[in-house]
C-alpha cells in the first residue's frame, strides 16, 4: 500500500471542537464487511451489536495535564513544558518538548509555581529536553492542578476547563497518556452498565498514546515508516476474560486503535492474548491479518494517518474511503471530539 492511498480532502468544518452531549447521542456508522453495507445510528445503539458473552475490551489510559507553563529563573521569560513521558519517577525525570526552544539551555530552571520547578539536564532534539523536577513526588499529581489539557493540534481553540472531563473517558484510571484513547470518549456510565446487565464483559487493558499519534508518515512507501514506541500493559486476569471470550466462540469487541494495537502487540502462537507489559511500535496497515479483534469502534482520523491505516487494513481500504466519503457527504463529525463508526 501507499500512502496516498489513504488520503482525502478534510474540510476544517467538518472537524469537532467540542464533544457531543450527551456523549453516547454521537452518531454511529456501522460498516458491514461481509454485506458490504454502512449504515447510520446513534452510538447508543451499540449495546443492539453485542450478544451475552462478548466482551468490550477498552484502553483505561488517562489523560494528564501535560501542558505547564512556567518562566525562566532570573530572566522571567514565558516558557511552555509539554510532559511526554516519565523517565525516572524516584528521581523525577521526565522528556519533555520546550517552546521556545531557542531560550532553553542545559542548566536552565524553569519556575511552574514557587514550589514546583525543573532543570534541563539535557538536549534530545531541536525542542525537546530532558528535565528533573525539584520535587521527589508524584508529578501527575502535581501538575493536575496548574497544567492544561493537552488538545490535539488540529482542534484551534484554547482548551477550557471542562476539556479535563470531555477529553477524558469515563473509565480512564493510569496517567500517561498525552492524547486520548478517542473511541472511548463515547461511552457513557449508563451504556456501560446497559451493556453489563446485558451480559457483556467490560476489560480493561492499557497503552499509552504519545505524541507520535500525531506524527505525519513522511514515506510514499508504507513499509519504510517507523512508529514511535508506547508503553502497553495487558494484566493476566484481563487476558484471561479475553481469552474466555474467544474460547466460548464469543465476539471481542475492540474500542479504539491503541487497544487493537496492544492486543495485536501480544498475541499467542494459538491465537490468544498474552500478559504482557512493555513497548510497543507496531504499525497496522493493509494487509495485516488481525489476530484478536472482531469488531473495531474506532473514530474518523486524519487524512494519511497510521491511525487511518489500521482502520482501512481491518475493514478493507475500499470500504473504509467509500465509508468517509459518505461521511463528509452527511455532515459527521470527524477527530477527536467527532463521530464513531463501528466495523463488524
Amino acid at each position: 500500500m501507499r500512502l496516498s492511498d489513504f488520503n482525502y480532502n478534510l474540510p476544517k468544518a467538518s472537524i469537532a471542537k467540542y464533544p457531543a452531549s450527551p456523549r453516547d447521542k454521537a452518531k454511529l456508522m456501522i460498516i458491514d464487511k461481509e454485506n458490504q453495507t454502512i449504515e447510520t445510528k446513534s452510538f447508543s445503539n451499540i449495546a443492539d451489536y453485542l450478544e451475552e458473552g462478548d466482551c468490550v475490551v477498552v484502553n483505561d489510559t488517562r489523560v494528564f495535564q501535560a501542558r505547564l507553563f512556567g518562566k525562566k529563573e532570573k530572566t522571567q521569560a514565558k516558557i511552555e513544558v509539554f510532559l511526554l513521558r516519565e523517565l525516572n519517577a524516584h528521581e523525577c525525570i521526565w522528556d519533555v518538548i520546550v517552546d521556545p526552544a531557542r531560550k532553553v539551555r542545559i542548566g536552565n530552571k524553569i519556575y511552574f509555581t514557587d514550589d514546583l520547578w525543573c532543570e534541563i539536564i539535557d538536549n534530545t532534539t531541536s525542542r525537546g529536553r530532558t528535565v528533573r523536577f525539584n520535587q521527589a513526588t508524584d508529578i501527575f499529581k502535581a501538575v493536575e492542578k496548574i497544567g492544561v489539557t493537552p488538545l490535539p493540534p488540529y482542534i484551534k481553540r484554547e482548551a477550557e476547563h471542562s476539556d479535563r472531563e470531555n477529553y477524558q473517558t469515563v473509565y480512564a484510571k493510569t496517567d500517561g497518556s498525552v492524547a486520548a484513547p478517542t473511541a472511548g470518549l463515547h461511552f457513557t456510565n449508563r451504556l456501560i452498565e446497559k451493556l453489563k446487565k446485558k451480559g457483556v464483559d467490560f476489560v480493561p487493558i492499557l497503552l499509552h498514546i504519545g505524541l507520535g499519534t500525531f506524527r505525519a508518515v513522511e514515506v510514499e512507501d508504507l513499509t519504510k515508516h517507523k512508529m514511535d514506541s508506547e508503553f502497553f500493559e495487558i494484566p493476566k486476569d484481563s487476558a484471561e476474560r479475553i481469552n474466555a471470550t474467544i474460547e466460548k466462540g464469543k465476539k471481542v469487541f475492540v474500542v479504539g486503535t491503541s487497544t487493537c494495537r496492544a492486543l495485536e502487540s501480544s498475541v499467542t502462537a494459538d491465537g490468544f492474548v498474552r500478559p504482557n507489559r512493555g513497548w510497543t511500535d507496531k504499525f497496522i496497515y493493509p494487509q495485516y491479518e488481525f489476530r484478536i479483534a472482531d469488531k473495531l469502534v474506532t473514530n474518523f482520523h486524519v487524512p494519511e494517518s497510521t491511525l487511518l491505516m489500521l482502520v482501512a487494513a481491518f475493514g478493507g481500504t475500499d470500504l473504509v474511503m467509500k465509508a468517509y466519503k459518505k461521511a463528509l457527504k452527511e455532515s459527521y463529525r470527524f477527530l477527536s471530539f467527532g463521530d464513531a463508526m463501528m466495523i463488524i
